[in-house]
């Protein structure tokens, strides 16, 4: 497992980031900035989100700084625009319109800071017929057509894939390319700006290659029956016999050859280049996987290029070989959690902290960020 480090490194070190303390893809992109050794203040709330979530096990939470601050006390607004007057970024995820109610929106952050990245987390956007409606990531990406895709089952419904495509990979990572993107602009133009990144518009642009391929022909709008989505009986997962799962990835020929020749498919090769015998070969291939544990199989097919791999619980994958042989995942004061990603040479991110308690940096973060009006606000919240 990886080494504990206290240092501040990373590509990031010496940016501030003050991130308003909400759930899901807001906290996730500070996390990321955090990782890569940006200075993160979560501002907490009094009482917390109300999540019900043991805050020193919330990794999203790892490698930042926390502070107590009531947004709706009289003076609780004006501590804000003390920390952002002294932030690169700042990151909030509400409702439209909220942060403005609370009087820390980007016209009143800008105006103490012009050169502040002001980063808009949410699913629907800063605009639009659904932008002030309440909303999770399954609506997202439903209304994009990317959940429409998830599943190989044609005629039963899409898979969900837990929140990852639209929260963290539709929202956090474009939040976080659209503020480095922001952050550059104004160290070259001292301009701050606004980001309004919304979960549908980023999960709609992760579609594009099969935007591409739907105008050019090559994919089928309807989910189960094309090269990716479960319809190619040589890309897919399959059963074992012990009740474990093996994913196959045998696209281009040889590879795919390779796999056939492994998998004891004598016909194969025939059955692949024959559209209307994908069925048979669908089952001559689920038959021979379960014939086998996924034990057996993994140890059949590892070090080959096959492209096939055994399906691994959340649990299970901190020991796979690879993974640990490149610290993909790493333990912190008795917590294992991924690694922070990805890897530079010079500026490595670093797992410095654990997950931030609320409000226990207060003091430490008056001092440093030179904002004596958080410690009348600790005493108020204390």
């Amino acid at each position: 497992m990886g080494t504990r480090q206290t240092e501040r490194t990373g590509p990031l070190a010496g940016v501030r980031v003050v991130e308003l303390a909400g759930i899901g893809p807001g906290p996730f992109a500070a996390m990321l900035l955090a990782d890569l050794g940006a200075d993160v203040v979560r501002v907490d709330r009094p009482g917390g989100p109300g999540l019900g979530v043991d805050p020193a096990k919330d990794l999203t939470n790892r490698n930042k700084r926390s502070v107590l601050v009531d947004l709706k006390a009289p003076d609780g607004p004006a501590v804000l625009l003390d920390l952002a007057e002294r932030a690169d970024v700042l990151i909030e995820g509400y409702r439209p319109g909220v942060a403005e109610r609370l009087g820390v929106g980007p016209e009143e952050c800008l105006a103490r800071n012009p050169r502040l990245v002001y980063g808009r987390m949410t699913g629907w956007g800063q605009d639009g017929p659904l932008a002030p409606t309440a909303g999770h990531d399954i609506g997202y990406i439903a209304v994009t057509g990317a959940l429409g895709l998830v599943g190989p089952d044609p005629d039963g419904p899409p898979g969900i894939p837990a929140n990852l495509l639209g929260d963290y990979a539709g929202g956090s990572l474009y939040l976080v390319v659209g503020v480095l993107a922001a952050l550059q602009h104004a160290r070259t133009h001292g301009e701050g700006q606004i980001v309004d990144a919304a979960i549908v518009d980023g999960t709609a642009h992760l579609t594009t290659m099969i935007h591409a391929m739907l105008l050019a022909g090559g994919w089928q709008d309807r989910r189960g029956v094309n090269l990716l989505d479960g319809g190619c009986p040589f890309y897919g997962v399959y059963a074992t016999s012990d009740g474990g799962h093996m994913a196959v990835g045998a696209l281009e020929e040889r590879f795919y050859d390779e796999f056939a020749r492994l998998l004891d498919l004598p016909e194969a090769g025939s059955l692949r280049r024959d559209l209307a015998r994908w069925p048979e070969l669908r089952e001559a291939v689920a038959a021979r996987f379960r014939s086998r544990t996924r034990a057996e199989w993994t140890e059949v097919f590892e070090g080959t290029d096959a492209c096939v791999a055994p399906v691994l619980s959340l649990r299970e994958a901190p020991a796979h070989p690879h993974l640990a042989a490149r610290a993909t995942f790493a333990e912190h004061g008795g917590l294992v959690q991924p690694a922070p990603a990805p890897r530079f040479s010079a500026t490595p991110g670093t797992l410095r902290t654990g997950p931030a308690l609320p409000g226990a940096d207060t003091a430490e973060v008056a001092r440093d960020w030179a904002v004596p009006a958080l410690h009348t606000q600790e005493s108020k919240t204390a």
